[in-house]
């Protein structure tokens, strides 16, 4: 009896799990290669035991990027949850149930690397089934559940230096002429000043970490002012994307950080519409930059179809606000105008989270079948894979 979290991709691939090597019996190498590299990795995982052959495939980094390039489209949503205690509780669910059957039952336990107990952390971003994290500050690490892979960089901190707080960023650049991956991990320090003469009371500081070294790189100065709450970057197109203020506080607008080039530059915000209470987020939806403009009664979707070119934003829709006031991040965009959201609110002085769908076509809000938690949850659209980051 397969388990009760599979869902019907799991399923499909039950003959070829069970015994490849009857199912198989002639095929050339190259032909079993081609195969495997189509299945889901929890069952490549299970293969790797077949035989030494099969194991050194699954294992090797070249596969992994055959494996990467047909499995675009293989996503799950990960949840993030501690409950207050030392267990940071991360479920995974198929992504194909996402928008219609999403239950308990169609989910998975997986198990952190590490207790966090009462120490901060959070979510940084994820590529290539890479999650990047923060845990106590100044401390980043980088895990593929999915592989059970994961390592610690090298600290930020500075003895010498008060670090405040830092704005983060991860992704990749891409070399076509050598097919070849290289992830970075970019921060923004922002060290409280040490004269009068700054603009503001916290000095920024620049730095990125290539996996592959074991040192963070100093690159230039960043006359921006990220927000605390907008601290985490978004990667498209081979940069880093943030909310910021200029260095004279009088406008909002993105800052893209090139990756490959290590260079940055300024995205013009659309045209939104001034609120009273004006709150804006940035994210990435159908792989554009996206932002929502929030205010107390409704959530405006804008969408830049070209990256870089300030003339294609355009609005899509506006989303109803509910009640209570609610923090609301969306996380994905369908084909079909579903909108997934990350709702987090207080009730009677207890955190709570849910998943929202809105059917923007039909203006048709409804809750998922994820249950109501009554403490921080985070949400993460996850894309699997079987690179490893400490073989990068």
């Amino acid at each position: 009896m397969a388990p009760s979290w599979e869902n019907d991709d799991d399923r499909k691939y039950d003959a070829v799990s069970s015994d490849p090597i009857t199912a198989l019996p002639s095929l050339p190498f190259e032909i079993i290669e081609e195969i495997l590299s189509k299945l889901p990795v929890k069952f490549l995982m299970q293969l790797k035991s077949v035989c030494k052959s099969w194991e050194s495939l699954i294992s090797d980094p070249q596969f992994a990027k055959k494996h990467l390039r047909v499995s675009t489209t293989r996503h799950h949503l990960l949840t993030f949850t501690n409950f207050f205690s030392d267990e940071l509780f991360v479920v995974v669910y198929p992504f194909s149930s996402v928008f219609t059957e999403l239950t308990v039952a169609a989910s998975r336990q997986l198990d952190f690397p590490l207790p966090v107990g009462n120490l901060s952390h959070y979510i940084i971003g994820s590529c290539h089934g890479i999650i990047c994290f923060e845990i106590n500050e100044h401390f980043v690490f980088l895990w593929n559940p999915f592989i059970s892979k994961f390592m610690k960089l090298p600290s930020l901190a500075n003895p010498k230096q008060n670090i405040c707080y830092t704005a983060y960023g991860f992704g990749y650049v891409y070399d076509q002429f050598n097919d070849n991956y290289s992830y970075k991990v970019v921060a923004v320090n922002y060290i409280e000043s040490d004269n009068n003469v700054s603009y503001y009371r916290y000095r920024p500081q620049l730095k990125v970490y290539t996996l592959g070294t074991n040192s963070w790189r100093m690159i230039q100065d960043f006359p921006y002012c990220i927000p605390l709450g907008l601290s985490s970057g978004r990667f498209i197109s081979g940069t880093v994307n943030w909310l910021a203020y200029n260095n004279l506080f009088i406008s909002l607008v993105i800052v893209s950080f090139d990756l490959e080039n290590e260079f940055y530059q300024e995205i013009t915000l659309p045209d939104y519409e001034v609120v009273i209470r004006p709150q804006v987020t940035l994210v990435v939806l159908r792989d554009c930059l996206s932002i929502i403009a929030e205010s107390n009664t409704y959530l405006d979707v804008w969408l830049m179809d070209e990256y870089g070119n300030t003339e294609s934003w355009t609005k899509l829709f506006r989303i109803p606000r509910g009640e209570p006031p609610a923090y609301i991040t969306p996380l994905y965009l369908s084909e079909d105008d579903h909108v997934l959201m990350e709702s987090r609110y207080v009730r009677q002085s207890k955190p709570q989270s849910e998943l929202a769908i809105y059917n923007s076509r039909d203006s048709i809000l409804k809750t998922t079948e994820i249950q109501k938690i009554n403490c921080s949850m985070v949400h993460e659209v996850y894309q699997e894979s079987l690179i490893s980051p400490c073989s990068l």
